[in-house]
């Protein structure tokens, strides 16, 4: 998710102290790892439609820069989860479609807003192949939060004509058709024709790389089932590096041409830092792992690689600190990802909390100095945004779901004891790899660890806008 609220923690603590093809044809592979069950969300219901459950995209996208025109070609596999007469997907309505067809017939569509209804019935359970054919230019939508790093999300068209994508809640809409909800997890195959001297990058494996005269091609393949908000697209003149990470772990970095030397002493220390989530967290989850660099001022947990705006990069320090954070995500939130986004407290609390634990052993911030920023939001963050797991929709990804929540989950390891709390911070999201989770799940989950009711603990701290301070019996923890 991007990175927590800028400045705002430095600020108190100063003051405290077999490779699919794409566009493969029906019946090639069944493509079962993308299986979910969508649903349509708490929040923002109006994007995402529980009647499709895509299993696969196969992406085939050409950026003309000097027309800033994106071209793309969708081949989607998908099953219909219910039986209708048409269907829909999330797009973006600056990206005109010139051809819908469904397992290979011509449909007819219409377009209405960021919605593209495909008028083909279909049959529950049923699988089909649609293929999208279209072109613009991409356009962000506003985001639904009172951040100052971002106020928009999706793909956004640099001025010197450079792409780049942040997209969570949703955003993935605004550059290739998608049923654009956490809930509806798919494998994806990318295709990126970029200008000369650029070079197009997204998620997971790069399979290949061909340079000609006029336009450079790379090809990518995601084998974990990811979440339409994790994915990621960069188009620019990005230099690539390689290293190794721990076990042997493939490290891809793409980086801005002409910077390259100052980004790698910054990134030395990226495998130490996955060692030490992998101590707490378990085996780390995906084929790769690394980072492209990008225009922009926040950083977003994409799966296998995260992407990192420019002006995150900051000072040293604080730089790392965030990549361990998005790196955290990559077991909470990506291979394990909620649901529905009322439930965004459980990945950013737990991220924020692990990069603090991060910090305290790391630098000259202690973990004192941390419960005590954390103690300070939840001091004012509530009244404003409400509780983390009742925040204000309109306050997508502020303070409360952060430190709130990273406060929540250190009563609870004083509630259960360090064993107990461990053990559910590593395996929660060693249990069900690639899939979904909710606070429900989450909560009997729990309670078998620790033989302890929880129901009424998560319901003081996620839901209240008042922080149960002395009147909750769980405060303060014990020792």
């Amino acid at each position: 998710m991007p990175v927590r609220p800028a400045r705002w923690v430095p600020a108190v603590l100063a003051a405290a102290l077999v490779l699919p093809l794409l566009g493969a044809p029906a019946g090639a592979t069944s493509y079962d790892a993308g299986l979910s069950a969508p649903r349509e969300d708490s929040y923002y219901p109006d994007h995402g439609d529980p009647g499709v459950d895509t299993l696969h995209y196969a992406l085939d996208l050409t950026w003309q820069r000097a027309s800033r025109t994106l071209s793309g070609v969708a081949d989607i596999r998908l099953r219909a989860t219910t039986g209708a007469p048409s269907f829909q997907l999330d797009l973006g309505r600056a990206l005109h479609v010139s051809e819908v067809t469904v397992d290979g017939e011509r449909a007819t569509t219409s377009h209405d807003g960021d919605v593209l209804r495909i008028d083909s019935p279909v049959v529950a359970d049923r699988r089909y192949d649609v293929r999208v054919v279209y072109r613009g230019t991409p356009r962000p939508t506003p985001a639904p939060t009172t951040r100052g790093d971002f106020q928009s999300i999706g793909m956004a068209v640099t001025a010197d004509g450079q792409l780049r994508t942040m997209q969570e809640p949703y955003g993935a809409f605004t550059w290739y058709p998608v049923n654009d909800h956490p809930s509806d997890k798919a494998l994806y195959d990318v295709r990126v024709t970029a200008p000369r001297g650029w070079v197009g990058v997204s998620n997971g494996r790069l399979v290949s790389q061909r340079r000609t005269s006029k336009q450079t091609t790379t090809r990518f393949h995601l084998e974990h089932p990811a979440a339409s908000y994790l994915v990621t697209l960069a188009v620019g003149p990005f230099a690539h590096r390689t290293a190794t990470g721990p076990h042997g772990l493939p490290l891809s970095y793409w980086l801005p041409r002409g910077e390259v030397a100052h980004y790698l002493k910054a990134l030395r220390h990226l495998p130490d830092d996955l060692r030490w989530l992998e101590a707490r967290l378990g085996r780390y989850p995906f084929e790769s792992a690394g980072v492209v660099v990008v225009p922009g001022a926040s950083a977003m947990e994409t799966q296998t690689l995260v992407t990192f705006g420019r002006q995150t990069w900051g000072r040293p320090i604080e730089a790392r600190e965030t990549m361990v954070h998005e790196l955290a995500h990559q077991w909470w939130g990506d291979t394990v990802t909620p649901s529905d986004w009322r439930d965004l407290w459980m990945n950013e609390g737990m991220a924020m909390y692990l990069e603090a634990r991060w910090s305290s052993e790391h630098t000259d911030i202690t973990w004192r100095d941390w419960v005590q920023a954390f103690r300070g939001s939840n001091s004012f963050s509530r009244e404003e945004q409400g509780g983390p797991g009742a925040y204000d929709p309109e306050m997508f990804a502020t303070d409360c779901v952060y430190f709130c929540t990273a406060l929540m989950y250190e009563t609870l390891r004083k509630k259960v004891g360090d064993r107990d709390f461990w053990r559910i911070v590593r395996q929660w999201p060693q249990r069900t790899p690639d899939t979904n989770v909710t606070r429900a799940g989450f909560e009997r989950y729990a309670e078998r660890v620790t033989g302890d009711e929880l129901t009424s603990f998560l319901d003081r701290w996620l839901n209240r806008k008042s922080w149960p301070m002395a009147t909750a019996p769980d405060w303060p923890p014990r020792s």
